[in-house]
């Protein structure tokens, strides 16, 4: 007997696929192979371990060209943003203190390139770049440089205080972000979130107090924490051997696993951290990390650099380790990106940040009565706040409500609807 199947093939005839379906299914076939070769493997530079296995960090990282194109726009930004607050600055249009990132760049970008939807960051007051890589436009970054009402605080908080969603500053005081990192990453553990939080400090604030008192907690309670020192090698003026008894800052958790990390190569910074969110997101931190990094600029504006280094070693830096020239050199040898759509890039951040620069000029600040808000958050109508003037209190915003203006005791109250 003939089976049915045979005999319907038998009597069938012999479909073979339209000329459209067979272009259709070459094109997929060429796009597959198209997005396999738009991808390259890079090498890590070597780490240093501290309670780790060796060999536990990849010894090299895949990167798309998607990924490499924002990758390279994400640090020229930067770059271009803080040389733009550095003019704005010397122009006496930023006032007050100003810390660059510019040298950086490659730890912002690679780190967050490794974090998920909800990891969140605090770091010190070198902060613009991070609030960039947050979230933050360029414009909102340099408004609120020059204290404009389009600043990502409205102004209110300037260069050493930008926030955004789980982007918790930029802090003023030295060292102070990491004990409340460690109060975030406690919050993800009560929570059972899943997210880590990555506190990020200079090799100068590594020698405070405050830090060991935060390691010793988060290790007490496995937070999902990681303490970053980002080593550019001088806390304000001072070296760091001169400075430090044990430089080796990945090691100085003691009992918390570190690794020293290249900060000045982007595929090294994001392969190392996607272990340390791994061992935090396993319920194995917290963890610490040195980022091995240089800024090109002195600790804030007002400090020009060149006293206690040569300009000759900042120069070398620039020409044999710069995060965004040795990325843009690696990306065209290995042909995943050419000259032109870099330059492209280039052109088109020029731009971005030339229009974001004019609107930080000319925004308008905010009036008086905005001192009073964002005080307190969602405060009750008998909340005062005792103001400039013998006297004179001032009643903060209450979201919802108008209260009108009123005199009691011989004080007088402002009210903010």
């Amino acid at each position: 007997m003939i089976s049915s199947k045979l005999l319907a093939g038998l009597l069938l005839p012999r479909m073979t696929p339209p000329a459209s379906c067979v272009s259709s299914l070459r094109l997929f076939a060429s796009s597959a192979e198209q997005q396999q070769q738009q991808q390259h493997s890079f090498e890590t530079k070597p780490y240093k371990l501290h309670k780790l296995e060796e060999g536990a960090i990849s010894k090299e990282g895949v990167i798309t060209k998607d990924e490499a194109l924002r990758f390279y726009r994400q640090m020229a930004t930067i770059r271009r943003m803080e040389t733009a607050a550095g003019n704005l600055y010397k122009e006496k249009v930023i006032r007050g203190f100003c810390h660059l990132y510019s040298g950086q760049e490659a730890i912002a970008v690679g780190m967050k390139a490794a974090m998920i939807e909800g990891d969140s960051i605090i770091t010190a007051y070198r902060a613009h770049g991070w609030s960039y890589v947050m979230g933050v436009p360029p414009i909102n970054v340099l408004a609120e440089l020059t204290g404009r009402q389009s600043g990502c605080a409205l102004g209110k908080g300037g260069s050493m205080h930008m926030y955004t969603k789980n982007f918790y500053g930029g802090n003023g005081i030295v060292g102070a972000q990491i004990p409340l990192g460690a109060g975030v990453a406690f919050t993800n553990k009560y929570l059972g979130n899943g997210k880590v939080n990555i506190a990020l400090m200079g090799d100068g604030a590594a020698n405070q107090g405050q830090v060991y008192e935060a390691y010793n907690m988060a290790k007490l309670w496995n937070l999902p924490s990681i303490f970053v020192v980002e080593n550019n090698g001088y806390g304000m003026g001072t070296s760091v051997d001169r400075a430090a008894a044990n430089t080796d800052y990945y090691t100085r958790g003691d009992y918390i696993p570190g690794i020293w990390v290249d900060g000045m190569d982007i595929v090294t910074v994001r392969e190392a951290t996607k272990y340390a969110l791994s061992l935090c997101r396993e319920g194995k931190g917290p963890v610490c990390m040195e980022m091995a990094t240089y800024r090109y600029s002195g600790h804030s504006m007002s400090d020009p650099g060149t006293s206690y280094r040569t300009r000759e070693e900042i120069q070398e830096v620039r020409q044999s380790r710069d995060p965004i020239t040795s990325f843009k050199d690696r990306l065209i040898d290995c042909g995943l990106c050419d000259a032109g759509e870099l330059k492209k890039i280039d052109q088109d951040v020029r731009k971005e940040i030339d229009a974001a620069v004019q609107v930080a000029r000319s925004d308008a600040e905010l009036g008086p009565d905005e001192l009073y808000t964002h005080v307190l958050y969602r405060p009750s109508e008998e909340h005062i706040i005792r103001g400039p003037e013998p006297y004179i209190t001032i009643k903060p915003q209450v979201e919802g409500t108008t209260i009108a203006d009123h005199s009691t005791g011989g004080s007088k109250i402002l009210a903010h609807a």
